[in-house]
């Protein structure tokens, strides 16, 4: 009876995860965000009140998006309509490369291949609207997530202003023994997870500069923009170089092709392999204290588990187990160390004669 029990105990239990995972994973965001905006809001609060340092920190928080959005969404709107507004123009200089390619000529005879791509050319203007559908679309979708942004920026903001508290008065409950291992530990895990976050934002801006070095030596437009996107993407452990790269590489189409697009595509190749494999795990096992192995493995697991957002925490996950098993082993250690033997009684002494 008693194994039934327990069986039906942890079927219950991992039922009632699965339904509470949604606000399960909002707490633990907003915990990995308090941890990674502790140091600045630690920094502020020594110079005013710790609630008006909250509000600093979220306030630049905010801040940095809305200014991504004001540099990346103009342009890309700007060139999507001069890009469908050129797409007949583009039509028709096919159209007469095709007519004076005496092969290409009979190819487009039989299948009539440049009559198409006209018809539909001539068509795209005037399905932006449907375009404009879609984004509305999205547009309500990311309203109905700002819940969810707005939940964890609460949580965040609580455990910002009572979290060392708590965890306080749980060492405190803890033995005495306990106390100073388990504060070491909290301490070290909140490094840990700072010092990824300023890695990864070191990474960032090393790939935005030298993104924006690159296309400015090859004379392609909206290279600040495109250089913020190299970097953003960078946060990405292991395939965010690539996506970055994919995407640039196809505003490079349009501007000397194909010269620049291939001294871009090796550019991208060799640096995506230099960032995955030396910039990344460098500064990671500098900032983190994890080797390089550890990081590219935990990356991986975590990507397969959680997609981006396992990849995005598996460093940090990776150096919290670290120091938990680093501190679990030193209390085992101790706890079976014997007490040195006690030195041998010395022989009695021989009575007098």
């Amino acid at each position: 009876m008693r194994i039934v029990l327990v069986v039906v105990f942890v079927v219950i239990t991992l039922y009632l995860l699965w339904l509470l995972r949604k606000p399960i994973s909002w707490i633990l965001i907003a915990t990995f965000l308090a941890i990674a905006l502790s140091p600045p809001v630690n920094w502020l609060s020594r110079r005013m009140r710790r609630g008006l340092a909250i509000t600093v920190t979220y306030i630049g928080l905010l801040a940095v998006p809305i200014l991504l959005i004001a540099l990346l969404v103009p342009p890309l709107i700007t060139e999507g309509n001069n890009f469908a507004d050129n797409v007949p123009r583009y039509a028709d200089d096919v159209t007469q490369y095709v007519q004076k390619n005496d092969r290409l000529r009979e190819i487009n005879k039989d299948y009539d291949i440049t009559q198409k791509l006209e018809e539909e050319a001539k068509k795209l203007p005037n399905r932006l609207g449907g375009a404009a559908g879609t984004l509305r679309d999205i547009g309500f979708g990311i309203v109905n997530s700002l819940f969810a942004l707005i939940t964890i920026l609460v949580l965040t903001a609580f455990l910002l202003s009572s979290g060392r508290q708590w965890t306080d008065a749980f060492i405190n409950s803890r033995p005495p023994e306990q106390r100073d291992r388990l504060r070491r530990a909290r301490d070290n895990m909140a490094s840990a997870v700072g010092g990824y976050v300023a890695g990864a934002l070191t990474i960032a801006l090393i790939a935005g500069i030298a993104t924006y070095i690159v296309l400015t030596i090859l004379g392609v437009p909206f290279r600040g923009p495109l250089a913020v996107i190299a970097g953003l993407f960078s946060l990405i452990p292991l395939v965010g170089a690539t996506i970055a790269a994919v995407l640039i590489g196809i505003v490079t189409l349009f501007e000397n092709f194909p010269t620049a697009t291939i001294i871009w595509v090796i550019w991208a190749i060799a640096y995506q392999q230099i960032e995955n494999h030396v910039i990344q795990p460098q500064i990671q096992k500098r900032t983190v204290n994890v080797q390089p192995f550890i990081t590219i493995v935990a990356v991986l697991f975590g990507a397969t588990l959680l997609g981006i957002l396992g990849a995005l925490v598996a460093i940090p996950v990776a150096a919290s187990i670290q120091i938990l098993l680093r501190e679990y082993v030193d209390l085992r250690t101790l706890s079976i160390k014997t007490e040195p033997p006690p030195p041998p009684e010395p022989p009695p002494e021989p009575a007098p004669a």
